[in-house]
């Protein structure tokens, strides 16, 4: 009897790169799946942010239009033209909370991808 042993050879050069290439396209997928699932969310908060903007937009003129009139007329005999600086102090504070609470919600991150950076972080880290 003769002893025949089998030698299991690797795929070779060519299905490694072939191997690599379909990892590397299941890679790139997902993370473009991810990126489209966290564009949803981003466009959600931007939506949201566009509104509280143009709210505070509006409400500034409404405020301005009807509360500016009333309230001058309403002090000009006591105090004159110190009543228009008065009501322009106002209106400039109420415009810097609302400025303020948009750029809140650009610092918190809500307009970013962080699921997707952080795991493009991770492959690169990978990778290198």
């Amino acid at each position: 009897m003769e002893n025949k042993e089998t030698v299991v050879h690797g795929p070779g050069l060519m299905g490694g790169i072939t191997g690599l290439a379909k990892n590397l396209f299941g890679l790139v997928v997902s993370r473009v799946e991810l990126a489209a699932l966290e564009m949803t969310e981003v466009r959600n908060h931007a939506i949201e942010l566009v509104a509280i903007f143009a709210m505070a937009v509006l409400a500034t003129w409404f405020a301005l239009a009807y509360g500016t009139a009333t309230i001058v007329a309403l002090a000009w005999d006591e105090m004159g033209w110190k009543i228009l600086l008065v009501m322009f102090i106002v209106f400039l504070v109420i415009t810097g909370i609302l400025v303020a609470k948009g750029l809140s919600m650009l610092k918190q991150g809500k307009l970013a991808f962080p699921e997707t950076m952080k795991e493009l972080r991770n492959d690169r880290d990978m990778l290198m």
